[in-house]
């Protein structure tokens, strides 16, 4: 059964649209991510779910129900913002248990709760602290164990892990994430870090522009990305993008000017003569072998994060990442000559026109 249910959703602000024709569907118990570049409209979808906006447009369902003109209270969601949004004169067992109170829930049923949660989320020592007493990643485990403790239908994050440092946001993703397969909550979460969104999600939708540019699966996203700008958005680095034409046999494609290269495209894929494209290459799938296939390039600079190792390269005069084995740093240079190959079945090929996948 779907929890979410959004069909043809649009919102303006006056004469501008920053949501357009949106469909969704979120299943019972599904980990949904809205991902994203800034302004694109994400955070406005979920204030839009959650009654904080209302849509000019289109239907919005919760369990089955229509709830376009349904104040927020009523629509049974939770919502864990960027901020925390804890209530500074209360303390932490006061600012959890606050929706409880108003429900007037008897004292025993919110403490056997409150203690509850607090054991799940590692917050059983912190409960007579005050909100400034703790710590970024302490506080946004009481916004959450505030959401828990309502019960409700929806869970709504917005960028909640990005106050958080480096290390304490890879943290916190696998806290959720195990907080998620606990509680089995149907969750969207809106983030601008594809890692996120990778990590932890069942389902993610790439916004642009306040239009839906692909859905589905992580993996399905990162593998057969619909158009350019999904295929550049997902993966960290980015995909490359060579500018390329088909040769007269549709099989391969040329790049270059006076140094024309040419890249086989691989059995099975024939495209029409003459055609503009892109032609994109991950840096984890480029590798240095020579050879007739392989990609002509010159090594820019080497970067060493420890655990991986990218360098920079120039191919025709246009930049590129890619991904090296340590046994290959040692001898690299800056202004090195190399031969790069790449499996056919990892070479991602997008009309220069439309941007859309061949």
């Amino acid at each position: 059964m779907d929890r979410i249910q959004i069909e043809r959703l649009s919102k303006s602000y006056g004469p501008v649209q920053v949501l357009k024709d949106i469909d969704i569907r979120v299943p019972e118990g599904c980990f949904v991510a809205l991902i994203g570049p800034s302004g694109c409209g994400k955070s406005t979808l979920l204030r839009t779910i959650a009654g904080l906006e209302r849509s000019t447009g289109g239907t919005l369902r919760i369990d089955g129900k229509v709830v376009n003109d349904m104040p927020p209270r009523k629509r049974d969601v939770a919502m864990v913002f960027q901020s925390y949004a804890l209530y500074p004169h209360m303390n932490i067992e006061k600012n959890m248990s606050y929706s409880l109170r108003l429900r007037r829930t008897a004292p025993q049923a919110i403490r056997e709760c409150i203690d509850g949660v607090a054991r799940t989320l590692g917050l059983e020592q912190l409960l007579a602290r005050m909100p400034r007493q703790l710590s970024g990643g302490q506080r946004q485990r009481v916004a959450m164990g505030r959401a828990i403790v309502r019960n409700p239908k929806v869970f709504l994050f917005d960028e909640p892990l990005s106050n958080l440092d480096a290390a304490l946001r890879v943290h916190m993703r696998s806290e959720i994430r195990k907080l998620h397969e606990r509680l089995k909550a149907t969750s969207v979460y809106v983030t601008h870090d594809q890692i996120e969104a990778m990590t932890m999600a069942d389902h993610v939708v790439v916004l642009r522009a306040g239009q839906v540019e692909q859905q589905g699966a992580p993996l399905d996203l990162y593998h057969r990305p619909a158009n350019k700008f999904v295929a550049g958005f997902i993966g960290s680095p980015s995909m490359n993008f060579i500018e390329a034409v088909i040769g007269p046999d549709g099989r391969n494609a040329q790049f270059g000017g006076a140094q024309s290269q040419t890249l086989d495209l691989g059995p099975g894929r024939t495209l029409p003569a003459g055609t503009a494209v892109w032609l994109g290459l991950r840096p984890e799938h480029l590798r240095f072998q020579g050879g007739e296939r392989g990609i002509n390039a010159v090594v820019d600079s080497v970067e060493t994060t420890g655990s991986m190792t990218f360098a920079s390269i120039r191919v025709d005069g246009v930049e590129a990442m890619m991904l090296v084995s340590h046994a290959g740093v040692s001898s690299m240079r800056s202004g090195d000559a190399v031969n790069l190959d790449i499996d056919n079945e990892h070479i991602h090929v997008f009309d220069r026109k439309t941007e859309r996948a061949l």
